[in-house]
């Protein structure tokens, strides 16, 4: 008889603290990008990643010292854009594009993406709406930068 209220209390707090934990995964504009970093990346697709939370594009960019560096750009999810549009295919590796976007806070090769503006000059909203990403009246992109020699 005891048994028979003992696994239904187990499983029960056993779904209440499996609800209460954190989703690790994801995280708001600011926690990880710097909204007064912004930056412009011209080069190369080397990779796309498409996966949840966030798609990732690897691109390969020239600096002006000659060198060559992959940084990795964050998208939007890929759920979010494929209701613009936008799938995996549309990135293919070679593919040159202009990246407006915003550097990570550790200023790693990291960046969040705002658009995506190919050689035929269409343009792709990359960025997610409500993470708290600044406006793009805030920072215009001629107002980015680009990655300089180190």
């Amino acid at each position: 008889m005891r048994m028979k209220f003992l696994a239904p209390a187990v499983l029960s707090i056993a779904a209440l603290l499996a609800a209460a934990m954190p989703v690790a995964a994801h995280h708001a504009f600011g926690a990880e990008f710097d909204a007064t970093r912004p930056l412009l990346l011209k080069g190369k697709i080397v990779e796309i990643e498409w996966v949840n939370p966030h798609t990732w594009i690897h691109v390969e960019i020239t600096k002006p010292d000659g060198t060559k560096e992959v940084w990795m750009v964050e998208g939007g999810s890929p759920n979010s854009l494929l209701r613009r549009g936008v799938n995996k295919n549309s990135f293919a590796p070679g593919t040159e594009v202009v990246i407006d976007g915003y550097q990570a806070r550790d200023q790693s090769m990291r960046a969040n993406a705002r658009n995506v503006t190919f050689t035929d000059g269409r343009k792709l909203f990359l960025g997610s709406q409500g993470t708290g990403a600044p406006n793009p009246e805030d920072f215009p992109a001629d107002k980015a930068t680009t990655p300089s020699s180190k």
